[in-house]
């Protein structure tokens, strides 16, 4: 049986009585049904876990921080995942089978073709609830760095901005680029994916004449919350660590 893990945006340090945040508490006692005496993982982001031993009295959750660790879960590979927002669970799929398979940046992206239509504090709201996703995945996958979701953009605002040195790719079902005939790339890749109704045809080649590679994933049409997924699985078996 797995450790739970949690997620503690607090300074960690063996030896540490921690009282557990009220959020991670309710989980651990409430949704997992932990206990006194009960070994769970710590980690707050910055690449080292700890395992620690809860105390539960009343509603309070304590932990006393024990073994640090520094395993090694973050792929070789730099990926930014600019994707087209999708609505619902769509995003929120595509975002955590992103981290999943070791992303390192999220940039949400409002398109042309975008069903969703967010006002500034809807956006600040969407980008938390994304990032919360990001930590879960987290938790889950058992990455010690979380990514970082990005404000969200307009398409026209982020494609103008300076990239690193690297490889962008545009997943586009008239594309004719093919994965298996690509080397390794070096540097950072950058992986732009489109929302439900696809790109625009202006929006394609803007992204075009910006460097991005159009990339075709078969013959086949993926759906928004497929294609950058089964992309970045692509990315991890040729280049990466699966």
């Amino acid at each position: 049986m797995s450790i739970a893990r949690f997620h503690c945006p607090v300074p960690l340090a063996s030896g540490e009585r921690l009282i557990l945040p009220d959020a991670v508490a309710r989980h651990a006692v409430a949704a997992l049904r932990l206990r006194t005496g009960d070994t769970v993982i710590l980690f707050n982001g910055d690449g080292v876990e700890y395992l620690a031993t809860l105390h539960c009295d009343g509603k309070q959750v304590a932990a006393l921080l024990g073994e640090r660790r520094a395993p090694e879960r973050e792929s070789p590979l730099e990926i930014t995942l600019a994707q087209g927002i999708s609505s619902g669970e769509r995003m929120d799929y595509t975002l955590q089978k992103a981290v999943e398979l070791g992303v390192t940046h999220i940039q949400p992206v409002l398109m042309r073709r975008t069903v969703v239509r967010l006002d500034s504090d809807k956006r600040q709201r969407r980008q938390q609830h994304w990032q919360a996703v990001a930590i879960s995945a987290c938790e889950q996958c058992g990455r010690n760095r979380i990514p970082e979701v990005a404000p969200i953009l307009d398409f026209e605002a982020w494609i103008v901005r300076p990239r690193s040195a690297g490889v962008d790719y545009m997943l586009d079902p008239e594309g004719t680029l093919r994965l298996h005939a690509r080397a390794a790339p070096e540097g950072r890749i950058c992986l732009l994916a489109g929302p439900e109704g696809g790109f625009d045809p202006g929006e394609r080649e803007i992204a075009r004449t910006r460097g991005f590679q159009p990339l075709r994933l078969g013959p086949r049409i993926l759906r928004t919350e497929t294609a950058a997924v089964a992309a970045l699985a692509a990315f991890q078996a040729l280049w990466g660590d699966l």
